[in-house]
């Protein structure tokens, strides 16, 4: 049975982010919601149910459902002095099976009024999973480097970025050959694009390449986290008896 396929959002989507950055209040975006809920809302929702039949070939233990993967646009105000109501962009994350939204490595998508960023990483790790992927990284660096140093995944991401140490964390040497791997808090990588390329019909098959690309980085960060919770699932139900 041949796959379904994503033919890009309306233009008129696009048109409604660039015009929301410019009138961002409660007023004009009741007068146009509309066109928010037919040509953002409903296309990324299309878009998640495609992209969950898409990891049933290649990544099962990936979620993309409308709970799991949707943003809502209404912003937090309540610890920011921006009070701005929305977001000027429209996301997506798939997250690992069995993890939280932000707590284990996924794939993310988003839109914004100037570009399209398709990419994923780890974005939010716990201290407590963050040194499980260091310790991961400083016991196999080979096998990692053999991910991040490969030719497509140079060609695609370049690099891996994030908010980093000025120093590789304690417990770690200074002169292991993936000292500045351990020095990253965050692993992300991505890829952008003029934001009218959401709007095309090469949309669908950029993110399914980029997240094809990505899932063995994905799955080398999962597994010390999936471990480590194991481990002290493990140790508390000892604790319990």
């Amino acid at each position: 049975m041949k796959r379904k396929r994503f033919s890009g959002f309306p233009k008129e989507g696009l048109r409604f982010l660039r015009s929301l950055k410019r009138n961002n209040n409660r007023e004009w975006f009741q007068e146009h919601k509309g066109i928010y809920e037919e040509s953002l809302k409903r296309p990324m929702a299309d878009l998640i149910a495609l992209m969950a039949a898409e990891f049933q070939r290649f990544a099962p233990e990936m979620v993309a459902s409308p709970k799991a993967s949707a943003y809502r646009i209404y912003r937090d105000t309540r610890f920011t002095n921006d009070k701005s109501p929305y977001k000027t962009h429209i996301a997506a994350v798939f997250p690992r099976a069995g993890l939280g939204k932000h707590e284990g490595a996924g794939f993310y998508l988003h839109i914004s009024p100037s570009e399209l960023l398709v990419g994923g990483g780890l974005y939010m790790p716990s201290p407590e999973d963050l040194n499980a992927v260091r310790q991961k990284i400083a016991d196999d660096p080979v096998s990692f480097r053999q991910i991040v140093d490969s030719r497509q995944f140079r060609k695609l991401f370049e690099s891996v970025d994030g908010e980093r140490l000025t120093r590789v964390p304690r417990g770690f040497s200074a002169a292991h050959p993936a000292a500045d791997y351990l020095k990253l808090k965050q692993f992300l990588v991505g890829r952008k694009f003029p934001a009218t390329v959401a709007t095309t019909a090469s949309f669908y098959g950029i993110v399914v390449k980029t997240f094809l690309a990505l899932l063995p980085f994905v799955r080398f960060l999962n597994e010390p986290i999936i471990q480590a919770r194991r481990v002290r699932e493990r140790q508390a139900s000892l604790l319990r008896l």
